[in-house]
């Protein structure tokens, strides 16, 4: 179900999206229905992401394992080649 929310938008951004929303044939309120959506998939993601990256770092404070930068990349490096090799093994 689908509620109403009012927003204050002035004028110079309210005149922007009007004219964005002519040009797509869309509405002024399907522009910005969707213009929210994907800021909240892409925040959503972000958020996601640096909950990862905070685990990773907590784990790694940890226990002490990783894998050095010259390791990955040389890993990296051989992905799609004949000899592709197996991602490091993690060390202290």
């Amino acid at each position: 179900m689908a509620t109403a929310t009012s927003i204050k938008l002035d004028e110079d951004l309210k005149g922007r999206i009007q004219h964005l929303a002519e040009a797509r044939r869309r509405s002024a309120h399907w522009i910005m229905r969707e213009a929210i959506a994907q800021y909240v998939e892409r925040e959503e993601q972000r958020e996601t992401l640096r909950q990862d990256t905070l685990r990773a770092w907590e784990e790694f404070q940890a226990s002490g394992l990783h894998a050095t930068a010259d390791e990955v990349d040389k890993w990296l490096a051989s992905w799609g080649a004949e000899n592709e090799q197996p991602a490091p093994e993690c060390h202290k």
